[in-house]
């Protein structure tokens, strides 16, 4: 529908409509009208800076929000500081991402006192706590606009009441059933992008704040998705990352029932794709139905993220993650049957209310069993409002970090001589940027996530080559194209 819509010729002085996403547009060509004045009085169009936070879906709303700010005008730019309007798509993770936002929020106070128009907004994940929305609200009275994780796609809407009232414009939802499709959006690669399949999460975890601050499940129509991919594939993307809090669980909210793995089998079906990757699954969802699908499918990538948390049942079960560490390894075990060479990837939490030294080994026995290629190891991080910050028995400080130590050691001494099973064998590999750190080299991916440096130039980007796989260095390989 973007493409289609001319913004220049809605007329602004009527009403806004009342349905989505035409209101939306009627804002943005609002928007653009306020921007052409400021580049009348400026001799430059007003430039804007959105800086993501969080994880894959944050990064996909990211590229939704500067879709929408370049409909309505604005410039991209890389950094705040010469930016006019500034946007933190904030997490809430973990208390030291609040506290990262907190810090910078601080720099950009200085900033504004030498550029009172700048204009600065909050959004994302941390947006969606009372307690955060109090305090700035409070101590941060020069931020302009905050909103959450349900009404991205208002962006241009608000931007345009904070120009008309001339005051912080707070806008929350707790909730919301919506999900506004055919805004413009603007990808950081051409040739891959994030497709969200879902939203929300049903799970709740113990110690985890998502479901509070996404809202329940709600999964995007198949007949949506398959034809957003369509497009994507159509404007030069080969591979797509289908995205949700919980993708094994799509489908269960929908009017006509539809299984994750059927789902795939949609995608899949896509002419011109050539990989499709998804996360992140949860392991009690994981459905034998999904295991064959991956096995037969030639598209689906050959890497999963499959949390862990932890390798102790009591913990698993305090966690409420409901699987035990045998039904882990057993399901481990029927994956690897169907599909032999996955690739297996974690989340670990270390130092859990409660944690005794024999869980802590528990977790380190499935990390040696299990073998992944890499794990992201995580301290516990006490969250307000989750049942875990209640919990007694908070394990002290030096415990944890010994016990991180030890972990990210033998996570690290593993995927070093796991990653190195594929080195002597020619590769397909996705060209993605160029090498960062050498000279007329370039940077991809395999099938199964792993990156490869080798010589090439920025021609290559985007496309898929063979490659050699020269020498493993334990968390890359160097190659030679084919």
């Amino acid at each position: 529908m973007y493409n289609e819509i001319d913004i220049d010729k809605i007329d602004i002085k009527s009403e806004p409509p009342a349905e989505e996403p035409a209101r939306q547009y009627y804002f943005m060509a609002k928007c653009r009208e306020w921007a052409k004045d400021f580049e009348k009085q400026n001799g430059r169009a007003p430039q804007s800076c959105v800086v993501n936070m969080g994880c894959q879906m944050n990064a996909r709303d990211s590229e939704k929000l500067v879709g929408i700010l370049e409909a309505s005008g604005f410039t991209e730019t890389d950094t705040e500081e010469e930016a006019d309007f500034v946007l933190y798509n904030t997490c809430t993770v973990r208390d030291n991402a609040n506290q990262r936002v907190y810090g910078r929020l601080g720099y950009l106070k200085k900033m504004k006192q030498k550029n009172p128009n700048m204009m600065i907004a909050l959004c994302g994940c941390m947006m969606q706590e009372e307690t955060v929305v109090a305090k700035i609200r409070k101590s941060y009275r020069f931020v302009d606009i905050i909103f959450g994780t349900h009404n991205i796609f208002k962006l241009a809407e608000l931007i345009s009441e904070r120009m008309d009232e001339k005051k912080m414009v707070v806008d929350i939802w707790k909730e919301t059933d919506r999900i506004v499709e055919e805004l413009p959006t603007d990808r950081k690669y051409p040739f891959k992008s994030g497709v969200n399949i879902m939203f929300g999460c049903n799970n709740f975890c113990s110690y985890c704040i998502v479901p509070y601050v996404r809202g329940r499940e709600r999964s995007r129509n198949p007949q949506d998705i398959v034809e957003e991919i369509r497009r994507l594939v159509a404007d030069g993307v080969v591979e797509v990352m289908l995205l949700g809090q919980n993708v094994n669980s799509y489908g269960k909210n929908l009017e006509e029932s539809m299984t994750f793995a059927q789902l795939l089998k949609e995608v899949e079906a896509i002419d011109g794709l050539r990989r499709i990757r998804f996360m992140t699954s949860h392991p009690k969802d994981l459905s034998d139905d999904l295991i064959e699908v991956m096995k037969n499918s030639g598209k689906i990538c050959h890497h999963l993220h499959l949390p862990l948390q932890s390798g102790s049942s009591r913990v698993l079960k305090a966690m409420n993650r409901r699987y035990t560490k045998e039904q882990y390894l057993e399901l481990v075990e029927k994956i690897r049957a169907a599909v032999p060479d996955i690739s297996l990837t974690t989340d670990i939490i270390v130092g859990f209310p409660g944690e005794t030294e024999e869980d802590f080994l528990e977790t380190m026995d499935v990390v040696r069993k299990v073998r992944f290629d890499s794990a992201f190891t995580f301290i516990y991080s006490k969250r307000t409002g989750t049942p875990a910050a209640a919990m007694e028995e908070q394990i002290p400080e030096d415990v944890v970090k010994e016990r991180f130590d030890r972990l990210l050691s033998e996570v690290q001494k593993i995927s070093a001589e796991v990653c190195g099973r594929d080195a002597h064998t020619v590769k397909e590999v996705l060209v993605e940027e160029k090498d960062d750190h050498v000279e007329g080299f370039v940077t991809g991916r395999l099938d199964n996530n792993t990156i490869v440096h080798f010589k090439g130039d920025s021609a290559l980007i985007g496309q898929m080559v063979e490659v050699y796989l020269d020498e493993s260095k334990g968390f890359y390989y160097m190659g030679t194209m084919k």
